[in-house]
């Protein structure tokens, strides 16, 4: 009797375990999407076949207007700050005096420079009439010529001028102070003054790589800011980025910006469009393009074999209920689902209706 009770044990035991491990089975695919299958009942749908649709392409970014060149302007030594000669906000030319460094050693060198002259001349006069060897003469020019090259470096360095026709965006000293080379600009980089050019100015846009092809320098872009409305400015692409960023999946482009007005300041919130032709592109009813839930992960439903076959897509630009839709999966032909779609799930046996 009890050899009895335990097989009998054992073979509801086995048939508890089986039907368990199905159960949690079933419920695995579907979490994972992919159980479509025989125990779901068939879905009715409407489809509808995919074609190419001729397009202009415009793209639309967002963007901070940036000085064309910025520079933090200091000398190569830290010392006494003679004379400052401009202030914040002052336009300068390329050339101006900006500030003047302490020049004792400057002076200094240049006596040097004289006294080392007149003994180069006596040399030459000797080295004439062969009371001097070409070696003698030869030392002496190469004492003179780096003696020289030094005086002209801290000519340079100690009146610092403009690089370029520009702005004063900062000034951080006042005659007579000490420059010590520390940090004293916003961004942790250390100058007496800062100077802008903010004619023309320029953008950093970040664009998406899909884009890659179609970018180009020379092209044209329209610029626009929302504190002059109905204003518009035209850059053009001067530079693009040789390489992508695998983080953010897209590219600089940098638009340089004509001010001749003088409206756009650096700093300035933009909105950026650009032309980029016409093209042949898939473009769907907005509501055949679903979001997967707590993601920006946008999919379509693809009728195939009468199956409902999922195909994540990116989104291009939006014609009023239409969207366009981009990716690698999908080709001319294929029958897109556009009603129903919202009660698939991957590999659903599905029945076009129409």
């Amino acid at each position: 009797m009890k050899y009895r009770l335990t097989i009998w044990a054992l073979v509801f035991g086995a048939l508890m375990i089986t039907s368990c491990s199905s159960r949690a089975g079933k419920e695995s695919d579907t979490l994972n999407g992919s159980a479509g299958g025989s125990d779901r009942p068939v879905i009715p749908v409407r489809v509808i076949v995919l074609s190419e649709t001729r397009i202009a392409r415009t793209i639309d970014y967002t963007s901070t207007v940036l000085p064309f060149e910025e520079v933090n302007v200091v000398p190569s030594t830290p010392g006494r700050i003679e004379k400052i000669y401009v202030e914040t906000g002052d336009r300068v030319s390329k050339g101006d005096n900006l500030f003047l460094m302490d020049r004792t050693q400057l002076y200094q060198l240049q006596l040097q420079m004289a006294s080392l002259e007149k003994d180069l001349s006596r040399m030459d006069t000797l080295l004439r009439t062969g009371s001097a060897k070409q070696q003698a003469y030869d030392q002496l020019k190469t004492q003179y010529d780096v003696l020289k090259t030094n005086v002209d470096f801290m000519q340079q360095n100690t009146l610092l001028k403009a690089p370029f026709n520009g702005v004063v965006t900062g000034k951080y000293f006042e005659d007579g102070e000490m420059y010590s080379g520390t940090p004293t600009t916003a961004t942790g980089r250390s100058a007496v003054v800062t100077v802008m050019q903010v004619n023309p100015l320029k953008l950093k846009v970040g664009i998406s790589e899909q884009y890659y092809p179609l970018i180009r320098t020379g092209m044209k872009a329209k610029i626009t800011a929302d504190v002059y409305p109905g204003e518009s400015f035209t850059g053009v692409i001067f530079r693009v980025a040789p390489t992508i960023n695998p983080e953010t999946r897209s590219f600089i482009g940098e638009i340089e910006v004509p001010n001749r007005n003088g409206l756009l300041k650096p700093g300035m919130f933009v909105r950026v469009s650009m032309d980029l032709g016409e093209v042949e592109t898939f473009v769907v009813p907005a509501n055949t393009v679903l979001l997967q839930e707590g993601t920006n992960i946008r999919y379509v439903f693809v009728a195939e074999r009468g199956s409902a076959k999922r195909v994540e897509v990116l989104i291009g630009k939006r014609f009023d209920d239409k969207l366009e839709i981009l990716s690698d999966n999908l080709k001319v032909g294929d029958l897109i689902i556009t009603e129903g779609q919202a009660r698939l799930i991957n590999l659903d046996r599905i029945e076009a209706v129409n």
